[in-house]
C-alpha cells in the first residue's frame, strides 16, 4: 500500500483490515525485536492504533514508521512512535499490574492506551492542549477507564499526583532533568531515550534507596519532545 492518506486512495476505514494490520505488526515488527513480553504483545494486538492516527494517514497505521500527527506553525513536530522501539522501551520498564505509571508526551493516546492494560492507572501528560483533547476524547470512547489526561509542561512532569512506579517518555529528550527523576517512587524505572537522531540511546533509570542510577540499553532513532532544551541534565 503506498504512503497516501486513505482519502487520496479512494479507500475508506471500512476498506481496510485494521486487525489484519495489527497482528502483522506484532509479528513481523514487534516479536521481531526482542520482545517477548506477553502482556505488550497482547495490549498492542488489542488496542485499535487507528484510532489514533490523524484521518488523512489512516492507511499509515501499522507501518513501521513514526507517523505526523502534529504539525503547528513555529513547534515542534508531534509524532506516533515507530511500534518497535515504542515496544522495547515498554518492555525495558516492566511495568507491572499494581504499577502508577506517568506518560511524558502522551499526544494523541495511543501509548497511553497500551500502558491502561499493562497497569493499574496511568497519568497521561500532555503540553499540546489540541492533542491533550484528542486523547482525552479517544480514550473515552475505546474504554480506557484508569487514564487521566493532564495538560502541562512536559520537563515539569505531574508532581501533583506522583509518585509514579514508572515514567514513560514518549519521544526523545536532550537531557533528561531533575524534575522527572524526582517524581520516581521508591523502586521505580523511567524509561527515556536521550540524544537526537542515530544518536538516540534508550536508558532505564531506577531509584533505589532514594537514589536514582540508570543504564544504557539500545540505540533508538525516535522523534523528539518539545520542552527539553536546554534543561538542568539529571546527573547519577
Amino acid at each position: 500500500m503506498d504512503k497516501r492518506g486513505a482519502h487520496e486512495t479512494g479507500q475508506t476505514m471500512m476498506d481496510i483490515d485494521f486487525s489484519e494490520q495489527r497482528t502483522k505488526m506484532v509479528d513481523c515488527q514487534i516479536r521481531t525485536t526482542d520482545v517477548t513480553d506477553a502482556a505488550i504483545l497482547s495490549a498492542m494486538l488489542a488496542v485499535p492504533r487507528e484510532a489514533f492516527v490523524p484521518d488523512a494517514r489512516i492507511n499509515l497505521a501499522y507501518i513501521d514508521e513514526n507517523i505526523l500527527i502534529s504539525q503547528e506553525r513555529g513547534a515542534t513536530a508531534r509524532y506516533l512512535m515507530q511500534p518497535s522501539p515504542f515496544a522495547k522501551l515498554l518492555q525495558l520498564a516492566e511495568i507491572r499490574s499494581d504499577d502508577r505509571v506517568l506518560d511524558v508526551g502522551a499526544g494523541t493516546g495511543y501509548s497511553a492506551a497500551i500502558l491502561s492494560r499493562l497497569c493499574k492507572s496511568v497519568v497521561a501528560l500532555e503540553t499540546d492542549t489540541g492533542l491533550a483533547d484528542q486523547a482525552a476524547s479517544t480514550l473515552a470512547r475505546i474504554g480506557c477507564d484508569n487514564v487521566s489526561v493532564e495538560k502541562g509542561p512536559l520537563a515539569a512532569g505531574c508532581p501533583a499526583k506522583a509518585p509514579y512506579d514508572v515514567i514513560f517518555v514518549g519521544g526523545s529528550v536532550e537531557e533528561l532533568p531533575d524534575t522527572l527523576t524526582e517524581q520516581l517512587a521508591e523502586g521505580g524505572r523511567l524509561v527515556a531515550v536521550e540524544g537526537s537522531g542515530n544518536a538516540g540511546v534508550a536508558r532505564v533509570y531506577l531509584k533505589s534507596n532514594g537514589v536514582v542510577t540508570g543504564r544504557r540499553t539500545f540505540n533508538a532513532a525516535v522523534k523528539p519532545l518539545p520542552g527539553f532544551e536546554g534543561m538542568s541534565k539529571f546527573e547519577f
